[in-house]
């Protein structure tokens, strides 16, 4: 346990997911308490940690709708760091891309984004103000590769274009929020190994993608108190793919 991280509160949304749940364990194990805010609550184990004591599992919200998001950090009155990772996927061609789809995607990547990272700001600010290098609080969001060379985003225009807007939200907030020592970032990974991603690429080389723990322990830093200079960073988190 890292006593950086230990009793802060992070919000993690997208926290059921592959990658989520990976994030969620790692910030747990490093004594964080975790808000998870969900659609809604997963079916089975996913979250049966030893320490799930500190894990707060809020169903039923829809992190596209304004309201709902303001009254989810309007709770969270010691807020510490919000992570990002809610988000969708499609592979179309241009020509098979629905203005629906578009849309679809924007709202679940750019607008769920630029929503968590409005609310998280103002819940920082209604904290006092922490002495010393540490600052007011820190965000990570999660882009992709296709932001970083939207020639990857080849057959899938609707999600680069999604993607790279929250690469440009993230630079700019960098910047904007940094006099008041609340540090953004974003992790860029590669494919990542994921058993979904496996079955829809069953001939790729799976060795070259990155683990979701791999992600996990780049958010987990970038969280982190322990961060006092990293901001407004695209990171790239590529495995050897």
């Amino acid at each position: 346990m890292s006593a950086e991280l230990a009793g802060r509160r992070i919000v993690v949304t997208g926290g059921a997911g592959a990658l989520g749940r990976a994030v969620v364990a790692r910030l747990l194990a490093e004594g964080a308490r975790v808000v998870v805010p969900m659609r809604s609550r997963p079916a089975g184990s996913a979250f049966s940690q030893p320490d799930a004591e500190r894990l707060e599992l809020l169903p039923s919200i829809d992190l596209t709708d304004e309201r709902a998001v303001c009254d989810l950090y309007e709770r969270c009155d010691d807020l510490w760091a919000s992570v990002h990772l809610a988000g969708g996927f499609e592979i179309a061609s241009i020509d098979r891309t629905s203005l629906a789809s578009w849309r679809g995607l924007h709202e679940t990547n750019a607008t769920t984004c630029f929503l968590c990272c409005r609310e998280a700001v103002r819940a920082f600010r209604r904290q006092p103000r922490r002495p010393g290098r540490e600052g007011l609080g820190r965000i990570v969001n999660v882009a992709a590769q296709t932001a970083l060379d939207p020639r990857r985003g080849a057959s899938m225009a609707a999600y680069a274009a999604a993607k790279a807007a929250v690469a440009a939200l993230t630079i700019a907030l960098g910047e904007e929020l940094a006099p008041e020592g609340i540090w953004v970032n974003a992790v860029v990974p590669s494919i990542i190994d994921t058993p979904a991603n496996r079955a829809a690429m069953p001939d790729a080389d799976h060795a070259t993608w990155v683990a979701p723990e791999e992600i996990a322990e780049a958010v987990a830093f970038l969280a982190s108190p322990a961060n006092r200079s990293v901001r407004g960073g695209l990171i790239p988190v590529l495995g050897r793919g």
